[in-house]
């Protein structure tokens, strides 16, 4: 898979992509405990967008709920290692099943009566509040009081429980970013890939050519729900702590598509340079506000108006995302690779 990957790859762009992996392999020997955690954040955005773009960016539904996955699989992990002593790998695949239940149950519900667009948004973000209401009332996880997982000496790493040091997370989420890319780039290379564009593109179109839309809609919505749920158990077993008021809010769906839209919707890449991009200035305008909240100053939001006005710079004068521009700026569109 991996290897078909990279026969489309232009020469100059697998050297890119060589640098930049070996660069991410060795970041841990170099960097402080503060730049450590900004990079897990940047592969914690990368890999939740590129899980939205699946549904989003290739079979073109859009999703403004998609903290209800997240939140399953963190809640569906964290409870059976909690109560049963269950290893988060085994709750990753029981959050991942489950969150693709509820999201067939979801797409099916919107597509069967043709709900689509903005309605279907308003559909995903509806069951994303209504579970959080319900999480609200679950003693056995917390409740509103929040869930706890207990912390263990982070003197050792025990990649099976994930308890051990960031570094340890940083190379879990590093692989889990490059993972779903080699999935992304071998699904946009199948049939499934070519009929999830058909249906983005022109959804009527695709059903004159005999491409079952329901059922393909479906698994994209299945499949990017899994997929970020099990990005809910890392963030899960590497907070230690779930609120359902943040866990399942709009602002972490809004947070998990920024950088699809920034880096490009739709694209390999996208999701990760957006991530890249927005991370870091997130990081510090957060660094910059801190000093002038001290002074009474009244800056609560700051960061998500920054965050819009970034998307707004984008829709104006890139509409494609950032990635397609510095594809081209990098010279990689003079190869055969797309």
């Amino acid at each position: 898979m991996l290897k078909l990957w990279l026969a489309e790859v232009p020469p100059r762009g697998k050297l890119y992509l060589a640098l930049l992996l070996a660069a991410l392999l060795a970041a841990p020997l170099f960097v402080d405990g503060y730049l450590l955690s900004v990079l897990i954040l940047v592969f914690y955005f990368a890999y939740l967008g590129q899980a939205w773009n699946i549904m989003m960016g290739f079979a073109g539904q859009l999703s403004l709920g998609h903290a209800l996955y997240f939140g399953i699989g963190a809640y569906t992990s964290a409870a059976l290692y909690v109560h049963l002593g269950v290893s988060p790998w085994f709750g990753m695949i029981a959050g991942g099943a489950f969150a693709a239940a509820i999201g067939a149950f979801i797409g099916a519900l919107g597509f069967r009566f043709k709900i689509g667009g903005v309605y279907f948004a308003i559909l995903t973000i509806a069951f994303a509040e209504f579970t959080r209401i319900l999480v609200d009332h679950l003693l056995f996880v917390g409740g509103s009081g929040g869930f706890f997982l207990p912390i263990s000496g982070r003197s050792s790493n025990d990649l099976w429980t994930l308890r051990g040091a960031p570094v340890m997370f940083y190379y879990v989420w590093l692989a889990f970013t490059v993972g779903v890319l080699i999935l992304c780039r071998a699904l946009l290379s199948s049939r499934l890939g070519y009929f999830w564009l058909a249906i983005r593109e022109d959804q009527e179109a695709a059903q004159a050519l005999g491409i079952d839309t329901f059922r393909y809609k479906i698994f994209a919505v299945m499949l990017s729900a899994a997929l970020t749920a099990c990005g809910g158990v890392l963030y899960a077993f590497y907070n230690n702590n779930l609120f359902p008021s943040a866990i399942f809010s709009i602002n972490r769906s809004i947070d998990m598509l920024l950088g699809a839209i920034i880096g490009g919707v739709g694209t390999l890449m996208g999701p990760i340079v957006g991530a890249f991009i927005l991370t870091p200035l997130g990081e510090t305008m957060t660094a910059l506000v801190e000093p002038l909240k001290g002074l009474g100053a009244k800056l609560d939001g700051i960061k998500q108006v920054f965050y819009g006005l970034c998307v707004v710079l984008i829709v104006v004068f890139q509409r494609r995302g950032v990635w397609p521009w510095l594809w081209r700026r990098l010279g990689l569109d003079r190869g055969e690779g797309r």
